[in-house]
């Protein structure tokens, strides 16, 4: 049997223990610190530069290239616009405009999407798109739309067209 010194000191291991165990938001040192490591040390890339022509033509060819890869998390916009999971995901699915993000250098940006982001649930893309998606999508992110202004992925609004089973599809 435990005697009144052990029971309180159980008591304060629980409390320990349990409360020590609750999650929170980061706090500024938190978020600045961990911002000056990914910059610095853990997010490759930063001397790489975009070969591709910021215009007209590589904006839209990484929106499409974005559309098919991209916008099932982070919506058409980059903005999680009609994503009904993006605030569920832990972390969070960030904002592609937020300060946070368009801070990365574009050869920062390419790492991350070439190689994703562990343990969020941000996948990898090398040998899934090429190079040139890439980039044309890292000049899309350089260029967003308003929040909204493309609407939500068909995917979540209901407006996809029905998939033909594969017996269907073979008549």
């Amino acid at each position: 049997m435990l005697g009144r010194c052990g029971q309180l000191g159980m008591w304060a291991a629980a409390v320990v223990l349990l409360g020590g165990c609750r999650a929170t938001p980061p706090g500024k040192l938190e978020t600045g610190l961990l911002t000056r490591v990914k910059h610095s040390i853990t997010v490759g890339g930063k001397n790489d530069k975009n070969p591709l022509v910021d215009n007209t033509a590589t904006i839209d060819a990484g929106r499409d290239a974005f559309s098919h890869y991209c916008a099932a998390c982070h919506g058409l916009d980059g903005q999680s616009t009609g994503v009904p999971f993006a605030d569920r995901m832990s972390p969070p699915v960030p904002s592609l405009n937020a300060r946070q993000v368009q801070s990365y250098n574009d050869g920062q940006l390419k790492w991350v999407i070439d190689n994703g982001v562990s343990p969020s649930g941000m996948p990898g893309s090398k040998g899934i798109l090429t190079d040139e998606e890439i980039w044309s999508i890292v000049t899309f992110i350089r260029h967003l739309p308003a929040a909204g202004s493309l609407g939500e992925p068909t995917m979540y609004s209901g407006d996809d067209p029905p998939c033909a089973s594969p017996s269907a599809q073979a008549r």
